[in-house]
């Protein structure tokens, strides 16, 4: 799954008693031909004598690969300017500010490919919980990015130097990084990520039969929902509060009535505040038919529709050599191989999740029906 770095110490010839943290700085040839030399394929020592004509005496011994290396430094300068050498250097020796307990061999242990991230800090009577969980289409340059020389938040800072270790698991595309890290964050609940946390009170509205064409707003938790075709559902809320103000703002803006839209109950036959400000057309009191009213409710609120699950049962999503598995909206894993899919398919239904829903739903023209379900 994730690799673990710890830090390491070198202790000096003589042997002190306490370590000393050694940072030299490093210079690749390989990275340095490429970017002298970029039409060329090959940059490995090998491909540099024949290229450059260097002269070897006992090659893979360490002192004769160090006087061809002193070589090709002195070629580069016969061949090349001052200014592309030094604009090279820089480019290359541009490393990031990394917590000073972290080692820097892990700057090129980062894979560059498609995955999640996980910063940890010290462990706690708790356990080793993760300050940060984060995901990237390049695993390797999202990481660094969090310590670049100039902080550009509280947050950065906290993790620059609160980061002792750094886990990541690679995914085959974007789209899995994204669901793996919202299902991480919920799990795990790390300190430092304010969106994607537990949202088990995420609600929507959905539109009840109240009889004679009148059909009114009913605010449900989306956890006790399945998203089928039959049900249309309206928003995803962090709380009843929130769904209320939205509510409430369509009904303004639209000449609804209070009352009818569930806003407001209606005390004997008195109209609702609305229609005492001329704002509601009047169903409250029979002056709008109650099916008219229900279509410029739903009118109204056709802009917060959610998007039904298409599919009888589960489907899949296919992305390299993974199948993301869905259910209802609801992410139940990924896996490489028929025997993982089925395992999957055994486990508990996760509950609704908001951040997977953004996700998934705009993935719909990927997703395939699983077949035998």
């Amino acid at each position: 799954m994730g690799k673990q770095y710890h830090q390491r110490r070198l202790s000096t010839a003589m042997g002190c008693q306490r370590g000393i943290e050694f940072r030299a700085p490093v210079l690749c040839t390989v990275k340095l031909s490429r970017a002298l030399y970029p039409e060329f394929k090959r940059h490995s020592l090998d491909s540099l004598i024949e290229r450059h004509g260097l002269i070897a005496n006992g090659r893979h011994r360490a002192l004769a690969d160090a006087q061809l290396i002193h070589q090709f430094w002195q070629r580069i300068h016969a061949e090349r300017s001052g200014e592309d050498i030094d604009a090279a250097l820089r480019k290359l020796n541009t490393y990031p500010s990394l917590p000073p307990h972290l080692d820097p061999a892990i700057i090129d242990e980062l894979p560059e490919t498609p995955g999640v991230y996980l910063f940890y800090g010290e462990a706690s009577e708790h356990g080793e919980l993760p300050l940060y969980i984060g995901k990237g289409k390049n695993i390797r340059s999202r990481v660094l990015s969090h310590f670049s020389a100039d902080h550009r938040s509280a947050r950065e800072m906290t993790l620059a130097q609160q980061t002792r270790r750094i886990d990541w698991i690679e995914t085959a595309g974007e789209i899995g990084a994204l669901l793996r890290e919202a299902e991480l964050v919920k799990t795990r609940q790390p300190t430092q990520n304010r969106q994607l946390r537990r949202n088990e009170e995420v609600c929507t509205w959905t539109l009840i039969d109240a009889d004679d064409g009148w059909l009114k707003p009913e605010l449900r938790l989306a956890a006790d929902l399945d998203f089928g075709i039959g049900n249309a559902c309206y928003g995803l809320f962090k709380s009843p509060r929130e769904a209320t103000q939205t509510l409430r703002k369509l009904v303004d803006a639209h000449q609804l009535c209070d009352i009818l839209s569930g806003l407001d109950r209606q005390v004997g036959n008195k109209p609702c505040f609305g229609h005492q400000t001329r704002r509601c057309k009047g169903g409250c009191v029979g002056k709008e038919p109650l099916a008219k009213h229900s279509m410029r409710l739903m009118g109204a609120m056709v802009t917060l529709k959610l998007a039904s699950w298409p599919f009888p049962g589960p489907a899949i999503i296919r992305e390299g050599d993974e199948a993301h598995l869905i259910d209802g909206w609801r992410y139940l894993g990924s896996a490489r191989s028929d025997d993982e899919l089925h395992a999957l398919l055994e486990l508990k239904r996760p509950p609704f999740d908001r951040d997977i829903y953004k996700i998934l739903s705009k993935q719909i023209a990927l997703m395939k029906a699983l077949p035998g379900r």
